[in-house]
């Protein structure tokens, strides 16, 4: 069994940013906070922490701190807080960079008491993001995926609607009418290697195989941010450019075509009461601003 308070001193050093910081938070010296650590790595064989400026975790040390940040939580719904000296509660969760662009901080700031929660995001693509929540580094996982992971339930929230959009002068610069020939050479935006939206588009409702030249931005900003500056096409959610198709500063590549991409909430079956409160917050604020098709 898992001794506790080697936890406790694993995510204290994170939290606190270094060993000296932690071992005020615990009320210990330096050296008993990373006697604890030495000792956890000694018990599982492997290391938790990589001693860089600040301290990073290790893949196992990952999963060991989402657990006891889960502990923690469950913990805290017994409401004894007070006993146990618990205040900062740590919430980590993989969302896609789109969501954070635009709904989902409404949703973040919904929870309460929203002081005693501190939240580390991993951003991903949607279409990957759950590859944390299966090796257990995060709490819960925003993304494209229907199937719940191994002890694990899954929310469906809607579907985000995303539309091919490019500056007017960057598509006037291509001879009308646009055949697959010439889709093929307009540049075109990805926000990573992981990002297949854009292929996925050209592929399914234009029948082309791949673009020819593209930008790597992974930015969500940034991604909109180019496509007006006329270096490329993209898919964007609508959600984040309103304004811009109203203005008329960005157009449809090809009118009437679009992707719906469903997202779907992922949470542990060993859900704490503030897990669930989030989850809650999630769905009331997906309900409002996403398609339900």
């Amino acid at each position: 069994m898992i001794d506790y308070r080697l936890l406790a001193a694993l995510a204290a050093v994170m939290e606190q940013g270094g060993f000296d910081r932690a071992a005020k938070r615990l009320h210990l010296t330096q050296s008993a906070v990373s006697q604890r650590i030495r000792l956890l790595e000694q018990q599982l064989g492997a290391p938790v922490l990589q001693r860089s400026t600040p301290p990073e975790l290790t893949e196992l040390g990952l999963r060991l701190n989402n657990h006891y940040q889960q502990v923690r939580q469950l913990e805290s719904g017994l409401g004894l807080d007070a006993m146990l000296e618990q205040d900062l509660q740590v919430i980590r969760l993989t969302t896609n960079a789109d969501s954070l662009a635009t709904w989902l901080p409404t949703a973040l700031a919904a929870i309460a008491p929203l002081q005693r929660v501190q939240y580390d995001l991993v951003v991903e693509d949607q279409d990957v993001g759950l590859k944390r929540m299966k090796r257990g580094e995060v709490m819960a996982c925003l993304c494209s995926s229907p199937r719940a992971v191994n002890g694990g339930k899954v929310s469906h929230l809607g579907v985000m609607r995303y539309r091919a959009l490019i500056s007017p002068n960057l598509l006037q610069s291509f001879a009308a009418p646009l055949d697959k020939k010439t889709l093929a050479q307009i540049p075109c935006l990805v926000f990573s290697r992981d990002d297949q939206l854009q292929h996925r588009f050209l592929r399914e409702l234009m029948g082309v195989s791949a673009p020819q030249q593209i930008h790597l931005c992974p930015s969500s900003e940034g991604f909109v941010q180019m496509a007006l500056a006329g270096l490329g096409f993209g898919m964007m959610p609508e959600l984040q450019v309103q304004q811009y198709l109203a203005s008329g500063q960005l157009v449809d590549l090809v009118p009437g075509q679009h992707l719906d991409i469903p997202l779907y909430w992922h949470y542990w079956q060993t859900e704490s009461p503030l897990m669930k409160s989030l989850r809650h917050a999630v769905e009331q604020q997906a309900k409002q601003v996403l398609l339900s098709l």
